[in-house]
């Protein structure tokens, strides 16, 4: 990768589909620290992917693996409290705060951003 282009990416995960987080979120981030497509990988859990993280075992499990292997993952703290699952996320290794002004902030910046 080249210096002028930028090595980090946010997957800005929304979906409350398994399926889409285990066959293309968690399979993308992983493979991209993996293959070196990336040097840094951020997931954001926001919206409906917060509920399936909060209480599906399988998501869990891929979920700390990636944190594991050097994914960030990151949660929507408004979304947390609405579903009352912030400490769920917490317990996961997940850093739950408030993220409205970062995503802001990772738009504005011109980093690669990944919707799902």
């Amino acid at each position: 990768m080249s210096a002028e282009q930028s090595s980090k990416i946010l997957i800005l995960w929304t979906s409350g589909e398994k399926e889409t987080a285990l066959d293309m979120v968690f399979m993308y981030a992983m493979n991209s620290l993996i293959h070196g497509w990336w040097d840094e990988v951020t997931v954001l859990v926001w919206g409906a992917s917060t509920r399936l993280a909060a209480e599906d075992i399988e998501v869990q499990h891929r979920i700390s693996t990636a944190i594991e292997d050097g994914v960030r993952v990151i949660a929507c703290r408004r979304c947390a409290e609405n579903l009352s699952v912030t400490g769920q996320l917490e317990e996961l290794g997940i850093e739950v705060f408030y993220t409205g002004e970062f995503l802001t902030g990772w738009l504005r910046s011109g980093d690669k951003l990944l919707t799902v």
